[in-house]
């Protein structure tokens, strides 16, 4: 079965600089697996590789739609399934870098196959929750315990989400769950990325300001003269900055939430790939230059598949 290597780990944990130059190395494509990166126009606050990098190796599935549009796992798988045959037929192994988990799980693990989105459904539950906070997710305790205990509280779009499904099909989200599509036809070798959490959390600070100084808050403001659709507006750092763009908090109070939730957003990675099965975990603790990132993925991928530096496809 031909090799599709994944580079995954949460936010600001280093796999960019890392995942350039093992692409490099094994002379192929990365393919994003970051929900945020397919915007076109949100570059600062997704923290997109920088033009030199993609310049020094091709990247897949960046800036492929704009803000205004919507895009489901579904369109990505679809769209990914071909990127990664065409590579395996020159003979390259994809590197699928990225901290989505969503979309990793839907490549190795198959896709839930539920109904179609109901926007209007979505608001009345929105508005529920708005007008009583945690009344959702009490409500889907009721529909679906064992949906619910697989969804944290606070994680308002899955909880949305699973209402909407048992409401629409009359009947429990956790059994529809249990028939996925099919995972993709390929060998994953999953490499995840791990820090001390309180290392983490100072980088993904640092990260913040620099994309303040870097110009994100006049990023906002051009996105959001485009009126851009709910979900590019869940990117982190664009709805705080919106927030005080529309004078309901300031500046300072913007920047604290930023932080704020993007350490949230880290834990929540965390969480979620501790479910996904079989990753090979590098502590790169400590280690802040990217080509000794790099080699040590190196010397993980040497001891557990050498095949894929001696060929490119495991399926030549």
């Amino acid at each position: 079965m031909k090799k599709v290597i994944v580079l995954l780990g949460p936010t600001g944990v280093g796999k960019t600089g890392a995942s350039i130059q093992l692409a490099k190395e094994l002379d192929t494509e990365i393919i994003s697996a970051d929900s945020m990166q397919i915007y076109r126009g949100m570059d600062i606050g997704t923290a997109k590789p920088s033009g030199k990098e993609l310049a020094e190796v091709k990247h897949h599935m960046i800036d492929i739609i704009e803000p205004t549009q919507s895009y489901s796992a579904g369109q990505y798988i679809e769209a990914v399934a071909g990127i990664i045959e065409g590579l395996h037929q020159k003979g390259r192994i994809p590197v699928i870098v990225g901290g989505t988990g969503l979309y990793i799980k839907a490549m190795t693990r198959g896709l839930f196959g539920g109904p179609s989105a109901d926007l209007p459904l979505r608001e009345e539950l929105l508005l529920m929750e708005q007008k009583s906070p945690g009344s959702l997710y009490s409500y889907l305790v009721r529909l679906d315990r064992e949906a619910a205990e697989n969804i944290q509280k606070n994680d308002v779009r899955r909880v949305v989400r699973a209402i909407e499904v048992c409401l629409k099909i009359r009947d429990k989200v956790s059994r529809l769950r249990k028939d996925l599509t099919s995972p993709l036809p390929y060998d994953f070798v999953k490499i995840g990325l791990t820090r001390e959490r309180k290392e983490l959390y100072r980088i993904i600070d640092g990260r913040v300001d620099k994309m303040f100084e870097a110009g994100l808050l006049e990023e906002t403001e051009s996105l959001l003269a485009k009126h851009p659709d709910r979900t590019a507006m869940q990117a982190i750092g664009y709805k705080e900055l919106a927030l005080y763009l529309n004078g309901e908090i300031d500046k300072e109070e913007a920047l604290r939430l930023i932080k704020r939730n993007s350490r949230r957003y880290a834990k929540r990675q965390f969480t979620w790939f501790r479910k996904e099965e079989n990753i090979l975990w590098i502590d790169v603790t400590g280690i802040f230059d990217s080509s000794s990132v790099f080699l040590a993925i190196k010397d993980l991928l040497m001891r557990v598949c050498p095949d894929v530096f001696s060929c490119k496809t495991s399926g030549r």
